[in-house]
């Protein structure tokens, strides 16, 4: 791995993979703090170990291993070991996911992983390849290998998601709250004066929001901002005038809050999913060879068979940069 303390990140999107962002970083000292996707988490860690909070309780994935985080679930993230961290992800959206569960499994309801952590280096390998065919430029293998993964992910670890049903006044209270800072993201009533508009104590209030969404209101409305946030970057709003509008002090204060969620600074953000299709390399498309090696090698979606060369880490679809190669 890299010299202890060296830090580096890159988020961005690729338009042919629409609705999907992509990440490949190595972190040493950066701490994520409680926070929520709109997408799925699908991170596969090729060295160090990541260590992140989750459904209660701490869970860790090393080498080969993946995080898997459903939309909306609250989770954290640090290193696990003095060394940090180095992983490739990829975000696909929910409608996505939905499709190729449709059309390659027999989940019924919302998919969704069932576990936050899987083992599984072939999995893993996938994640890598389809960033590698991003940096070729090739939307096929891209596209393709993204498919297979989420399928066998499904096959090894999915199933239908819980319903979230307002059963409870505490939850019904809670969801009118996030409603209420839904609607003043930038100016955010108080905890005791949004209590006694719903009718109910500080501590009450409190108490339902954490149940119903994993977190307090304040670190719920820190989570909203920086989405909301992220929308505007990406039509090409200032960074300094999309602090203002979310409801941060200023440019600073964006990018500290923004840093500690996304992983990266609003402007190197900004900057990965501008213009996406500039100075792309042209398009590569696989050789008959590669077709046939990579997929018979990569396409078991069942999770049940071995590749049928007998690798177990199937072949790059290209050479990556040093850093970001698995």
């Amino acid at each position: 791995m890299a010299a202890s303390g060296e830090e580096k990140a890159r988020h961005w999107r690729y338009e042919e993979l629409p609705g999907v962002d992509l990440l490949r970083a190595r972190y040493v000292r950066k701490e994520f703090v409680r926070h929520t996707h709109e997408h799925f988490v699908i991170a596969a860690i090729a060295e160090g170990v990541e260590v992140f909070h989750h459904g209660g309780g701490d869970v860790s994935a090393g080498p080969g291993a993946l995080a898997l985080v459903n939309p909306d679930t609250p989770h954290t993230g640090r290193a696990g070991v003095p060394e940090g961290w180095r992983y490739g992800a990829v975000y696909p959206a929910p409608e996505l996911v939905a499709e190729i569960a449709a059309e390659t499994t027999s989940i019924r309801g919302t998919p969704g992983f069932v576990a936050p952590v899987l083992d599984d280096p072939r999995a893993a390998a996938l994640v890598h390849q389809v960033l590698r065919a991003v940096d070729e430029g090739n939307a096929l293998a891209a596209d393709t290998l993204l498919r297979v993964a989420v399928t066998r992910l499904l096959h090894l670890n999915g199933g239908p998601l819980p319903r979230r049903e307002v059963r409870t006044a505490g939850t019904r209270i809670a969801a009118r709250a996030r409603a209420v800072l839904e609607e003043r993201l930038a100016e955010p009533p108080t905890l005791e004066r949004l209590a006694a508009d719903l009718g109910v104590s500080p501590f009450a209030l409190l108490r339902a929001f954490r149940n119903a969404y994993g977190m307090p209101p304040h670190s719920w409305l820190t989570d909203a901002r920086v989405r909301r946030a992220r929308r505007l970057l990406d039509t090409g709003a200032a960074p300094a005038a999309v602090a203002a509008a979310v409801g941060f002090t200023d440019q600073s204060h964006l990018s500290r809050h923004f840093s500690r969620i996304v992983g990266v600074p609003p402007g190197a953000y900004q900057r990965e999913r501008k213009n996406v299709q500039d100075d792309r390399p042209g398009l590569l498309l696989p050789s008959g060879t590669w077709q046939k090696t990579q997929l018979s090698q990569t396409y078991d979606p069942t999770g049940r068979g071995e590749p049928t060369t007998g690798n177990r880490t199937p072949p790059s679809s290209g050479t990556p940069s040093a850093w970001a190669s698995p």
